[in-house]
């Protein structure tokens, strides 16, 4: 048996009909109506499975989502914050709509933001620490073998792939989605950019 890395995004902050801002992580939002039900597809999708640890960032949305999960784990592990997942700092653009970002950096830098993680100018973001962050994880838990849990960002989920030297146009998580890297005896991506279907 060897190690499974679970990589949760955190449910909708936003609801139909809201204005919809970039959140970073000086924005501390909890999940939203459809952040919840996402919240709840995620813990039915992991029911089945039986997580050796779990960790979120210390945000509300990634906390929220991640107490959802193990709240149907008959054996739950003590949920542990890691400041690392708490998400990047979006700078000027922090809990800004994003017309008045696009105005700021242009089209074609959030493009190079979606497709190859590099940040815009006047973002707060470390990629190589952040990078440097999910090597450690995966070899804290390289060597306890089943599946283990983390929630997190979109800015941090998405450079756990560079972590295991993957480059996938799909990089960006979707709100309620996942992916599952394998660590032994090398990070290999299984999935990416997979979400559980909402009950109606």
């Amino acid at each position: 048996m060897t190690a499974r890395l679970h990589i949760v995004r955190h449910g909708n902050t936003f609801d139909k009909g809201d204005v919809v801002t970039r959140v970073g992580g000086r924005t501390d939002l909890p999940l939203s109506t459809s952040g919840k039900t996402q919240a709840e597809a995620l813990a039915k999708h992991f029911s089945g499975t039986a997580f050796v640890t779990a960790r979120s960032g210390p945000l509300k949305r990634t906390r929220e989502t991640a107490r959802a999960i193990l709240a149907a784990q008959p054996n739950a592990p003590e949920l542990i914050t890691d400041l690392f997942l708490r998400e990047i700092d979006y700078g000027p653009d922090e809990n800004r709509p994003e017309d008045v970002v696009i105005a700021r950096v242009g089209r074609q830098a959030l493009e190079a933001w979606e497709r190859d993680s590099i940040p815009p100018p006047g973002w707060r973001v470390d990629p190589a620490a952040i990078i440097g962050n999910w090597q450690e994880v995966f070899s804290d838990l390289v060597e306890e073998e089943g599946d283990h849990l983390i929630v997190t960002s979109n800015g941090i989920a998405r450079f756990a792939l560079a972590a295991a030297n993957a480059h996938r146009p799909d990089a960006k998580l979707p709100t309620g989605g996942y992916g599952v890297i394998e660590l032994s005896p090398d990070p290999v991506v299984l999935h990416w950019s997979l979400r559980p279907p909402v009950a109606p």
